[in-house]
């Protein structure tokens, strides 16, 4: 592909855990391109900003998108990789408004954006819609609004001529993840416990599975499929699931289980066939991390015992 053919990507929430990982990548990808990151900061931080002069950061909501780009005089961008949007399932029953504006009404607006200025447009589709035959797109609010957008774009497509690619993140885990408070994911959890030396909290019955991905896979992904695949369907993961309990036992020490929380699904494996005829194959496992961030503990601890500190 022709590195040279997009001068101005736009990536929302290009400070989050993924956008900031996916801006990464594409600077070393497009070695001329600018990268325009608008984020809203709800869970992204500034600390995971990328440090270099073809990377420009704004704060605002997809919501606004057309107004802040006619206010600021941006430059038109070539294409959109759309991860601005609230993120976490069970938390999505208290935060609901939140949901409704940040992935419904910023949604639209963003690809409404990408339509008046002819961009190739990814979206950053939930994986939460593939559980139970399908069923569990309803088992909450993020869940079902995901599942909506992506009707709603193929839709769009079809009505107006909107250019898309639907890629689904399983379970994204690496560098730069969320450890501690009301969204950390599964793994931060368990490897801020472990190095605080605590019991990891498994939710019950600790049988429910998943299927994890290393973050360098999810944006090598990304990006292929923004090169080379078009409209839905491409999943991003694994190929393998691994029950909660299974992968507390891979951190070993002591796990307690603690109650079950509304809206979690029982089962989650990617069937990567549409991601992988494009060339894509998952290089990381997630035991192999684990055991490498075990033995980064190990070494922190020889060099700086608890008693030095």
């Amino acid at each position: 592909m022709d590195t040279e053919k997009y001068k101005i990507i736009l990536v929302t929430g290009g400070a989050g855990f993924v956008g900031s990982h996916l801006i990464s990548s594409l600077l070393l990808h497009y070695p001329k391109v600018q990268i325009i990151s608008l984020d809203n900061y709800f869970t992204s931080k500034p600390s995971s900003h990328t440090l270099s002069d073809r990377v420009f950061y704004i704060e605002g909501d997809t919501q606004h998108i057309i107004k802040i780009w006619q206010e600021q005089d941006l430059p038109t961008p070539d294409a959109v990789f759309h991860l601005g949007e609230y993120s976490r399932i069970v938390q999505s029953f208290e935060d609901f408004d939140q949901v409704w504006d940040f992935n419904l009404r910023g949604t639209k607006e963003v690809v409404k954006f990408s339509h008046m200025h002819h961009c190739k447009f990814v979206y950053a589709g939930s994986s939460s819609k593939f559980g139970n035959a399908g069923q569990d797109e309803n088992l909450s609010p993020y869940a079902w609004v995901k599942a909506k957008n992506v009707e709603f774009i193929k839709n769009f497509s079809q009505w107006f001529g909107l250019e898309y690619v639907v890629t689904y993140f399983y379970n994204v885990y690496g560098p730069r993840q969320i450890k501690d408070g009301k969204y950390a994911t599964v793994i931060g959890i368990f490897e801020s416990l472990y190095e605080q030396r605590k019991p990891l909290t498994v939710r019950s019955p600790g049988t429910q599975t998943r299927d994890f991905t290393h973050i360098e896979d999810i944006v090598e992904g990304i990006i292929l499929c923004f090169e080379n695949g078009e409209g839905d369907g491409y999943q991003l993961g694994s190929g393998k699931e691994y029950s909660i309990i299974e992968v507390a036992e891979m951190f070993g020490g002591e796990y307690i289980l603690i109650p079950p929380l509304k809206g979690e699904r029982t089962h989650g494996r990617a069937d990567i066939t549409k991601a992988s005829s494009l060339g894509w194959t998952p290089k990381h496992s997630l035991p192999a991390y684990i055991e490498e961030f075990k033995r980064h503990c190990a070494w922190k601890s020889l060099a700086y015992p608890p008693e030095s500190v």
